[in-house]
């Protein structure tokens, strides 16, 4: 017989972590499935507001005790190959930001969710029963959560052709220790992670330094030649020492999907769709952690006030709350109707301007300090 779940949630990243811990005084029995074992690799830049960690009752002290939880105070803003801008806060305030290891990160996250873990075990397909969904044959679940990232099975389950005629994003990156010897030389402040801006303003690229740790990376809205200039932009941080001359040539890749432009189902009978396997990246900076955070905390309060009623009808109230806080799917912004080339002149300026940069590069597209966290009572 095949064992029950109330919830079995697919995904162990921090949408679906989130998610079990915000319903982990529920009454509901919860488990996560995830092809892999943790802790393990995530390509990510690695970088997360202090909103984040209060939406999700983190403790700073207790988090850094045996992990890197590097502080931010400032980013180093430049278009490539223009003048680059400090945008720096006062140390004698709480960070900005802070760097960190997703390894570690989504491993602390897990560990405290205080779910049923199906660690090592792939995603095979679900089939409709009388009583919610049978996964992989053998898992009962009245109620199945799809957080398995921006390939989620999940999602293609439902029907979802992924990749067809979405609109992604595609990053590559790495991150690597450095010796003691490159720790010490680095011009990479760890307090001031640098962004820089493609010339085309179709992407822009990364270097953060997390203690000993360097994680370099380049994203674009699309994946044309994109190892090609990820190759260049690595060569370029070589030649500015700005990274070790040895530096791996070989980057990870990810994608994902910006949330104006995202077409992917949130839900259906018994089914909800949550962080990057929903495309719910901030269409500024491509940050999906917050936005996958968000998504689960407004999932959990729905599942709760469904009192077991996992229709559609009455998922669609998750729908409606995350549009409330993410806005309503747009496609087209005012941007994407303006022409290259004055798309173009206008960064050139704007980049170039110290007050543009901080209010609006750092602190409303990267930092988002204008909302306010979404706080539940699911952090005591």
């Amino acid at each position: 017989m095949p064992v029950v779940y109330d919830v079995l949630i697919v995904g162990g990243g921090p949408a679906g972590s989130t998610l079990a811990w915000s319903l982990r005084n529920s009454g509901l029995k919860i488990a996560i499935l995830d092809k892999q074992t943790f802790p393990r690799d995530k390509v990510c830049a690695g970088w997360v507001t202090p909103a984040v960690f209060e939406e999700l009752g983190l403790d700073v002290d207790d988090y850094r005790q045996g992990r890197t939880l590097q502080p931010i105070f400032g980013f180093r803003v430049s278009r490539i190959g223009q003048r680059e801008i400090d945008a720096r806060y006062s140390k004698s305030k709480s960070p900005a930001s802070y760097s960190i290891r997703r390894s570690e990160f989504d491993h602390y996250l897990l560990e405290r969710c205080g779910a049923e873990m199906i660690l090592g075990e792939k995603f095979t397909g679900m089939r409709k029963t009388d009583d919610g969904w049978l996964v992989n044959d053998k898992h009962q679940a009245r109620l199945v959560i799809g957080a398995g990232g921006h390939f989620c099975p999940v999602v293609r389950a439902m029907g979802s052709k992924l990749g067809s005629s979405e609109v992604i994003v595609a990053a590559q990156e790495i991150e690597f220790e450095m010796n003691e010897q490159q720790a010490a030389t680095s011009p990479i402040e760890a307090e001031v992670p640098e962004l820089l801006f493609c010339e085309d303003l179709k992407g822009y690229g990364w270097v953060v330094r997390k203690g000993n740790f360097l994680n370099i990376g380049l994203g674009r809205e699309d994946n044309h030649k994109l190892s090609e200039h990820v190759a260049i932009f690595r060569k370029m941080l070589i030649r500015q020492g700005k990274i070790p001359a040895d530096t791996p040539e070989k980057f990870h890749g990810h994608a994902y999907l910006l949330y104006p432009h995202a077409t992917r189902p949130l839900l259906q009978d018994a089914v909800l769709i949550i962080g990057d396997a929903a495309g719910l990246a901030y269409p500024e900076s491509g940050e999906g952690i917050r936005p996958a955070v968000e998504s689960s905390l407004i999932a959990a309060q729905v599942i709760e006030q469904a009192q077991g009623d996992y229709s559609q009808a009455s998922l669609m109230r998750y729908k409606t709350e995350l549009e409330a806080r993410l806005g309503k799917r747009e496609g087209k912004e005012v941007m994407d109707y303006l022409p290259g080339w004055f798309k173009s002149s206008l960064a050139g300026v704007l980049l170039s301007t110290e007050w543009f940069v901080k209010n609006y590069v750092v602190e409303r597209w990267f930092l988002h300090s204008e909302q306010a966290p979404l706080v539940t009572d699911r952090a005591g």
